[in-house]
């Protein structure tokens, strides 16, 4: 006979694991077609899901490709939620700083005269 596997439901296990502040939220994203369970499309937050199952979906801008490695008794503090997944995620790429601030403040009269005389020179 083949083993009885351990399983949780798909909303439960995504609140334990801290990737949503609450079940409904989860619930909701899973509900909505935004959560796959190992390549497939899933819209019942009953879905049973256990170690072995990668999920992918999107988490604010970020897409997450998590392993379940483990399922929760408890929704624990974060460290404890980060064992029970390995994640797979395609690193984030990084974002370039705003231009900053040369620290010159304003022009001198001198210098916007310049300015001044250099455009009226490109338009003649």
């Amino acid at each position: 006979m083949s083993e009885a596997r351990d399983t949780i439901r798909l909303d439960k296990w995504l609140w334990q694991a801290r990737f949503f502040k609450t079940r409904t939220l989860a619930a909701k994203q899973v509900s909505g077609g935004h959560v796959r369970v190992n390549g497939q499309k899933v819209a019942k937050a009953a879905t049973s899901v256990g170690p072995g199952d990668t999920l992918t979906f999107a988490q604010g801008r970020q897409i997450r490709v998590i392993e379940i490695v483990a399922l929760g008794t408890r929704r624990g503090p974060a460290p404890e939620a980060q064992a029970l997944y390995l994640d797979k995620s395609p690193p984030q790429e990084t974002v370039r700083a705003a231009p900053s601030f040369e620290g010159k403040g304003r022009p001198t009269k001198k210098t916007r005269r310049a300015l001044d005389l250099s455009r009226r020179t490109t338009l003649e």
